[in-house]
């Protein structure tokens, strides 16, 4: 199996998603998201890990 470069919306997307998945671990809450810290990061993991194993995502 071939790997590829994420194109860069799909690493945004992915960071963003990172992003509101550990700021509430450190203490900045955000009350207008209403998705659990442990979803965001997977989701983000997961995005990443598709724009990684499939070519031309």
């Amino acid at each position: 199996m071939r790997l590829s470069a994420p194109k860069f919306i799909v690493f945004i997307i992915s960071l963003v998603f990172a992003l509101i998945g550990i700021l509430p671990l450190l203490g900045i809450a955000i009350p207008s998201v209403g998705i659990s810290t442990v979803w965001a990061l997977a989701i983000g993991y997961a995005v990443l890990a598709a724009g990684v194993l499939f070519k031309g995502i």
